[in-house]
């Protein structure tokens, strides 16, 4: 049989992953937002229709970045070349492909200033969802807790300091949130 001690750090080890996890979503969520700027991370869970099989991107090509606007995708087999743009087109990333018959090249627009602000506005919810994530695991963690004490598993005062590690476990990835929106805000504020 487990100790107190044992079964409320299980308890905040799992609330701890399940808050880890909703970070790693939200940040892979703002890396799929287009700012004006070339990045390959747009393209991190891209896929491509290549003989009828749903492949990632990454998978298929490398990239580089040349210069700040343009993004440079060089496939391992060229004649995937015609797929990736297809599948750019298809996407409505509002970027146009050419290609050379080596490499795929995608000019990043600038963006204009109505966009950058629609586009913050839509980081901005994706970063709330991933607070009310976070919100649900603590809410979860600690009816893991409430009920640990209520069936006399862990006494009172172990149960209140593991709902106070809760509570900052809860301040410091809503953090994390805060400082990914902060910096994502930046970039796409920036011209």
């Amino acid at each position: 049989m487990k100790t107190g001690n044992e079964l409320t750090d299980l308890v905040l080890d799992e609330t701890q992953e399940r808050m880890d996890s909703a970070v790693r979503h939200a940040r892979q969520q703002f890396s799929s937002v287009r700012t004006g700027r070339a990045s390959p991370a747009l393209f991190e869970r891209f896929l491509v229709d290549y003989y009828g099989t749903e492949v990632p991107l990454k998978q298929m090509a490398s990239f580089s970045v040349p210069e700040a606007q343009l993004l440079v995708i060089s496939p391992f087999d060229k004649n995937s070349i015609t797929a990736i743009e297809r599948a750019i087109l298809q996407a409505d990333l509002g970027l146009n492909p050419s290609n050379d018959g080596n490499v795929v090249r995608l000019a990043f627009p600038p963006l204009t200033e109505e966009r950058r602000r629609e586009l913050v506005k839509v980081v901005k919810q994706m970063a709330e969802e991933a607070r009310v994530a976070i919100r649900g695991a603590r809410r979860n963690g600690r009816h893991e807790i409430d009920q640990l004490g209520k069936d006399g598993d862990i006494p009172e005062d172990l149960a209140v300091r593991a709902s106070k590690e809760l509570d900052q476990l809860t301040h410091d990835h809503e953090q994390l949130i805060n400082d990914a929106l902060g910096v994502k805000e930046q970039e796409l504020l920036e011209i």
